[in-house]
């Protein structure tokens, strides 16, 4: 199973530019038969990850919030709390991913004061907010902007991305979810977040109360795939179980 959810991942990551791609050349790209590829794409269809037609597939469109300012502005006082947890947990001299969500941004702002920190992102806010301050260092991903979310999510921000190790990566993401784990709406952002993830010796989730209950699109990680969960109320006893396993911080 965890092979198959793999694959799946793969392929939702190479759909990630949002053109159509066929079959054979998904086979290709990810060494498999092409009956392999139409099997795991008819359980990508029917989440809805995906779209066929004509002998090629698509990822499906992305399910947005609104433009980055307007989801900014949304449940702004909870992400701020969890941001003033989450810097207590970063220290000086660290180096840390930080994603394009609307929270990591408002991480950005609550590091403002820390020092020496190397900082990896594909968000230019994130890169505005600590860069040229108190000697940290800011290692900016390039490539095509997305100007809803002002960051890059494309190969090129994917391949730069990828010679990074840092020491804690901290994501947000769009849905909490007891079957589906942590899932986001937007294919390359979840593409990306599984990337650092991996890379990352340690990860940490922020996200608010908001997100918990919602479907998610695309998996990001299982929940207790993850070092630390920070959010702004106490879990309910079925999330409490699911992540016993996960230091949970109530900020």
């Amino acid at each position: 199973m965890m092979k198959r959810q793999r694959r799946q991942h793969e392929i939702v990551a190479y759909l990630a530019d949002g053109g159509f791609h066929g079959i054979g050349e998904l086979a290709e790209a990810l060494s498999v038969s092409e009956e392999t590829v139409r099997r795991e794409l008819r359980v990508l269809e029917t989440s809805g990850a995906v779209v066929r037609a004509h002998g090629a597939v698509r990822i499906a469109k992305v399910e947005t919030e609104g433009s980055f300012a307007t989801r900014l502005q949304r449940h702004a006082e909870a992400k701020q709390r969890i941001a003033a947890a989450v810097a207590e947990v970063v220290a000086d001299g660290q180096a840390v991913y930080i994603d394009a969500s609307t929270t990591g941004h408002y991480v950005a702002r609550a590091l403002r004061d820390h020092q020496g920190l190397t900082v990896v992102t594909n968000a230019v806010g994130v890169a505005a907010e600590l860069g040229g301050r108190n000697g940290n260092r800011v290692m900016l991903a390039g490539g095509e902007m997305d100007y809803e979310y002002r960051a890059c999510f494309d190969a090129t921000a994917r391949e730069y991305l990828s010679m990074f190790t840092p020491a804690l990566a901290i994501l947000s993401v769009e849905s909490v979810n007891l079957d589906h784990g942590f899932a986001d709406y937007h294919a390359g952002e979840a593409a990306l977040c599984r990337m650092m993830i991996a890379r990352s010796r340690r990860t940490l989730i922020a996200a608010d109360q908001s997100k918990f209950d919602r479907p998610g699109t695309i998996q990001v990680a299982a929940l207790d795939a993850v070092a630390m969960l920070v959010t702004d109320a106490p879990l309910s006893p079925a999330y409490a179980e699911a992540l016993a396993g996960v230091e949970v911080v109530v900020a």
